[in-house]
């Protein structure tokens, strides 16, 4: 059985993946580039870094729990925009990475 970090028993038969975050959103995951968490689908895995990083989701989604129009996330190597957006399934292993847009001129 897993613990999740706010003590209760994890589903085992819940996927765990890797997050792997961008350089502008360290402050909020202690400096590490490279997370783990849960989730059947990239909105449960955003809710779950929510819980282990308070804030994160505000980085990432509108207080509706859409997503910003200025980040994407990429599930292995597929963008979510052009799958199921934040209910995109994640299966055992996947790999998300969030990349905030870059503007300029």
């Amino acid at each position: 059985m897993t613990i999740t970090p706010d003590g209760a028993a994890a589903d085992a038969s819940v996927p765990t993946i890797t997050v792997l975050i961008p350089p502008a959103l360290l402050a909020r995951t202690g400096q590490r580039r490279q997370v783990r968490a849960t989730g059947r689908t990239v909105r449960e895995v955003v809710a779950a870094l929510d819980a282990q990083y308070p804030g994160l989701r505000f980085n990432l989604c509108y207080e509706t729990g859409e997503l910003r129009p200025f980040v994407n996330i990429f599930r292995d190597g597929q963008n979510i925009r052009y799958l199921d957006l934040l209910d995109t399934p994640v299966q055992p292993g996947a790999c998300l990475q969030i990349f905030p847009s870059v503007a300029g001129g």
